[in-house]
């Protein structure tokens, strides 16, 4: 991950930038006030991406690659892709069916593993991608129309989970996230939860001044989910965390997998992203959280700033995304970092099938990024989730890290 950035650095938001934060500023200060004036902050994060025209993920923005805010494994090379590619051939092979992809971001993914699958005649029934951002979708069609025919042919948009279970894969790059989480800190008296206030220069009648909207940190008495919650990561960890200690936790991750599970008759569900095992997770020297925005390449952690045109995430707890698996009837069949994955399936294989000079050099180049553990290798983890599935898949052969989840 990148290392937060001074807020005084970030670069200033255009005009039109400004006028779409101040909209969505007024719909949370509405929903504020008729709460009486404290947000949790997983509402806050909900309404900041998803607030229909509004949220991050909901309006017309350049968030991936060099232009936008952030760059994604399949956004740095398409060897990622095509490893992607080779994990589903396996599966295809053996037990047929389709693939799904949950937020397919610019589409540059979905069109090289369907080329790569294409190569090994091994592509599937379909190849679905559900994504809840229009503006994406509609940039995912226009570059997937240039597919050749019998690709395009295989793609279908879905706005919601197919009722009818797959067999096949499931892909998940870069979704878990982007799930909004709630946000705690512990003191001398338990737990509380962090949520969100108008800060002393706002109030119900900002919207109609000069004076910007604008949002702090408020503290409120935990309920008792998340104490629940909370109690299960202390049980979890060798030593209590001290008095101050500030982090996150996602609850929606349980029922997001238990929906995917259902959803999967037989195959694959394939995990990417940036996380840790619960006890490195939470550790004491991680006492202010994981929490990062994303802004025009750079990452910083405050939140309240730049609303509707900036990425809000937190690491992946995998822990508890492992839990959720096995209380949805799945299997964790693998966990690896993203190097290890890469490895496994054979990168350095499509970085010599370039030959020599530029392009293998160009390839070679990529490869680094995604498999250094100062770039993308270490920090992203993959974690593979089976249901009926009884096959060795390559993508963890090199490397099982089950055993600290």
């Amino acid at each position: 991950m990148t290392a937060s950035a001074p807020r005084s650095i970030l670069p200033p938001l255009s005009v039109a930038e400004q006028e779409h934060s101040r909209r969505l500023a007024e719909l949370m200060q509405q929903e504020l006030v008729a709460a009486g004036g404290w947000l949790p902050f997983e509402r806050f994060m909900e309404l900041a991406l998803y607030a229909p025209g509004l949220g991050y993920y909901s309006a017309g923005s350049a968030k991936l690659g060099a232009g936008g805010d952030f760059v994604t494994a399949p956004e740095v090379s398409d060897l990622f892709s095509r490893c992607i590619a080779r994990q589903c051939a396996e599966v295809l092979a053996h037990a047929g069916g389709e693939i799904l992809e949950l937020g397919a971001g610019t589409g540059r993914m979905a069109g090289a593993v369907l080329t790569e699958l294409a190569a090994q005649n091994l592509l599937p029934e379909r190849y679905a991608i559900l994504e809840v951002s229009a503006d994406l979708a509609e940039r995912q069609r226009e570059r997937l129309m240039r597919l050749p025919g019998a690709l395009r042919e295989r793609l279908v948009w879905l706005e919601r989970l197919p009722q009818r279970p797959l067999h096949g894969v499931m892909l998940a790059n870069e979704v878990a996230d982007a799930l909004p989480f709630r946000r705690f800190r512990f003191g001398a008296g338990g737990v509380a939860e962090l949520g969100v206030v108008l800060d002393a220069s706002s109030g119900p009648s900002a919207a109609r001044t000069t004076v910007p909207i604008s949002f702090t940190e408020a503290e409120a008495a935990a309920d008792a989910s998340l104490t629940r919650a909370c109690d299960e990561i202390l049980m979890s960890l060798p030593e209590p965390l001290p008095a101050g200690y500030t982090s996150e936790v996602c609850v929606r991750v349980a029922p997001w997998i238990a929906s995917l599970g259902a959803c999967l008759a037989r195959g694959l569900l394939l995990l990417c992203d940036y996380g840790l095992p619960r006890r490195h997770y939470y550790h004491q020297q991680r006492g202010s959280g994981t929490l990062r925005c994303h802004y025009k390449q750079l990452a910083h952690d405050d939140p309240y700033i730049n609303l509707g045109v900036q990425d809000i995430t937190a690491w992946v707890d995998f822990t508890r995304a492992a839990d959720a698996a096995l209380a949805a009837g799945l299997e964790v069949k693998g966990f690896a970092t993203q190097a290890a994955f890469l490895l496994g399936c054979r990168i350095e294989q499509l970085v010599a099938q370039a030959g020599e000079g530029i392009e293998r050099a160009r390839l070679a180049g990529e490869a680094r990024r995604l498999i250094m553990p100062g770039e993308m290798g270490e920090a992203f983890k993959m974690m593979a989730l089976t249901r009926g599935l009884d096959i060795p898949l390559a993508g963890f052969a090199l490397q099982d890290l089950r055993h600290l989840l």
